[in-house]
């Protein structure tokens, strides 16, 4: 079934659409992308987090939203943020798919195109250099550590949530809606 972009503003994209498949041999795992710009907004500094969920073939959740703090220094504390907002969409999306008996075996995947920032979710000593990244975020640490989540590294070029925090050239953007 396709979900058609039916609003007047939207009307350019009406071919436009989501296809869910449905069959025995579709695989409903939950998977999700992570990513994030680095001090985008030029008046606050404020990064953007972006993440996108797909439950088999079709994207379930996405999101675009402002970082509700400043990450200094470096994009791996502002991917790590986003990270972490994914984290918490993904326990939701796996508490609403086990209340439909959809029950995830195995932990859900995050792709995140920084590896600082998935080495920072598996290793507690380098919090020396995260401090000012508030408590709410580390808790991403304790559901790698649990197994629920698994941060894995993807090619910038695969990241299909860049196009919820940038700009994308033409050939990156068509290659995300695939």
């Amino acid at each position: 079934m396709y979900l058609l972009a039916t609003r007047p503003d939207l009307k350019e994209t009406i071919s436009l659409g989501i296809m869910y498949k449905r069959g025995a041999s579709e695989v409903l795992q939950l998977d999700g992308w992570s990513g994030s710009d680095y001090a985008g907004d030029l008046d606050d500094r404020k990064s953007t987090s972006g993440y996108v969920f797909k439950l088999g073939s079709g994207a379930t959740s996405w999101s675009s939203k402002k970082q509700p703090i400043v990450t200094l220094s470096t994009n791996t504390k502002a991917e790590f943020v986003a990270a972490a907002f994914c984290a918490c969409q993904g326990i939701w999306l796996r508490n609403v798919l086990s209340h439909l008996k959809i029950v995830q075996g195995s932990s859900t995947v995050i792709y995140c195109d920084n590896s600082s920032s998935i080495k920072l979710s598996k290793n507690p000593i380098l919090h020396g250099r995260c401090k000012h990244i508030d408590v709410r975020f580390h808790f991403l640490r304790d559901l790698t550590k649990d197994g629920i989540i698994e941060l894995v590294h993807c090619c910038s070029q695969d990241q299909i949530a860049d196009i919820m925090t940038k700009p994308l050239k033409l050939e990156a953007f068509l290659q995300t809606l695939k």
